[in-house]
């Protein structure tokens, strides 16, 4: 096999490889193509933790947090993007209910389990009513348009949280040391579920020294969520002394399946490093609907055959060669753009398209090189070479200014503007890549059979007067197999002389 018959079968190889990938694992569609909830998530100061302003280091640690509970929904085409100094911006396609995304990514879910204090059993039994009543007159109020009520409720409530805060004592048991948390029936009916924990060896040690504690006193273990007391169970007199061991326990309450397995979710994500506040959730509508985005299609197939039939009509045989390196090109585009995970925006398919345009440029570049060569009167094994050898420069010159640009924008950018650069960038560096191997090969494999010798096969009418065709000494020896090149120097010469 000849050193350009190696090059088509590589190529080849990665086509058909490219061509699986789409079809197995097409590339993403962004929010403006397919629609979702856009989050704005920014992180607030927690002075009573020691946190007084919000780093790099922070927000890093909570995008990475966000991704874990976007992953546990089940979302696996989000974009998280950091935005100012304190700010997460999370797109999410495809997604129909923003409420569920704000409950779980607004909640910081840092968990907390704390014991109650000696002496507060009435205490407790006086404020747990006040929360309750709190709790359901807010519900009450929540669409009633009284805004004094619902002002005044709201005092209430707050208060109520914070004054159960002071009945209970932290006991150094956390949320960071679960292992896992899964919703699971409570045994109590059809839609009672609970949240079952399980800790690691150290937090298993400290809940079996809390529930020893209080075990037979009366008194509650309070778990609470981000300083909220969601659950108080009491502790049997059986566990006095030794504790509940095992590194196991169950969140109960009045939960349903959702906010079990939300809660579920918060916990085995882990708790944000900051409170955050989400100023802004809204539901995104693709910007084309799925008739614009058909029309689209079918208006970007009819341009590409449009192209590709000027190029044969003006460039013949070389036109041919643009077309397959063309299509080829914009396979193995397409692929990387999935093996890289860039999720298409607007933005970028429009620097996809101008890569398209590149290619095409950087095709007609070589073509002209060569008839030009022709023109000179040069043979056509030379003139392809000089064609290729000669634009190269320009080529090259061209993509690499692009490639500046592109990562520039990467850099400076943000959101649509990085995927307009990164899909522009890929397509820039795969033009050059089929410009390389796939054209020249396909070229210099044509031009080997005298069939494909003719002036206006590549739309002229004659060769220069110097030389006609190409012989067969002269494209053979370019294009057989190279340890010819190495066993036999008098064909070296010849070839050389011919040339």
């Amino acid at each position: 096999m000849g050193k350009q018959s190696r090059l088509l079968a590589f190529v080849l190889a990665i086509l058909l490889g490219a061509v699986y990938l789409i079809v197995i694992h097409p590339p993403k569609l962004g929010l403006d193509l397919r629609g979702g909830a856009q989050l704005t998530l920014q992180a607030k100061t927690n002075p009573e933790q020691g946190i007084n302003e919000i780093t790099p280091r922070i927000m890093e640690t909570a995008k990475f947090v966000v991704e874990q509970r976007i992953n546990g929904l089940g979302v696996s085409e989000a974009t998280i993007l950091l935005s100012g100094n304190n700010q997460l911006i999370v797109q999410l396609p495809g997604v129909n209910d923003p409420a569920q995304a704000e409950r779980v990514l607004g909640t910081t879910a840092q968990l907390d389990f704390r014991k109650q204090k000696k002496g507060t059993e009435s205490e407790l039994r006086a404020r747990l009513q006040i929360l309750q009543a709190a709790t359901v007159q807010r519900e009450l109020l929540k669409n009633s348009g009284d805004q004094k009520a619902i002002a005044e409720n709201e005092t209430t409530y707050k208060k109520s949280i914070e004054d159960l805060k002071g009945i209970f004592e932290r006991t150094g048991l956390t949320g960071n040391m679960l292992k896992d948390a899964v919703a699971s029936p409570s045994g109590n009916g059809p839609d009672s579920w609970q949240v079952a924990l399980t800790f690691d060896d150290k937090g298993g040690d400290l809940f079996a020294k809390t529930t020893g504690e209080i075990g037979g006193t009366g008194r509650v273990l309070g778990i609470f969520l981000d300083d909220k007391l969601i659950s108080s169970p009491s502790v049997g007199p059986e566990f006095q002394g030794k504790g509940i061991s095992g590194g196991r326990a169950v969140i109960t309450g009045n939960f349903t399946l959702d906010s079990a397995t939300e809660l579920a979710l918060q916990l085995r994500a882990g708790a944000l490093p900051v409170p955050v506040e989400i100023v802004e959730n809204r539901t995104v509508g693709a910007t084309l609907g799925a008739d614009s985005i058909l029309s689209s299609i079918y208006a970007g197939v009819a341009g590409l055959v449009l192209v590709l039939i000027f190029m044969v009509l003006y460039y013949r045989i070389l036109g041919v060669v643009a077309d397959i390196a063309l299509i080829t090109y914009a396979v193995i585009t397409y692929a990387l753009f999935s093996l890289l995970g860039v999720v298409l925006t607007l933005p970028g398919i429009a620097g996809f398209i101008l890569s398209i345009g590149m290619a095409v440029d950087a095709n007609v570049l070589i073509f002209e090189r060569t008839r030009e060569e022709l023109k000179a009167g040069r043979t056509l094994y030379k003139s392809v070479e000089a064609g290729f050898y000669r634009a190269w420069s320009s080529i090259l010159d061209s993509n690499v200014t692009t490639l500046i640009a592109c990562l520039t924008l990467f850099w400076l950018g943000s959101g649509f503007v990085k995927g307009f650069a990164v899909t522009l960038g890929v397509g820039v560096i795969v033009s050059m890549f089929t410009a390389i191997t796939l054209s020249r090969s396909l070229m210099l494999a044509m031009i080997s059979n005298p069939q494909f010798r003719k002036p206006e096969y590549y739309g002229m009418k004659a060769f220069g007067k110097i030389s006609t065709v190409t012989t067969d000494i002269e494209a053979e020896t370019e294009v057989v197999d190279d340890h010819n090149d190495k066993t036999d120097n008098t064909k070296d010469n010849t070839s050389g002389a011919v040339l």
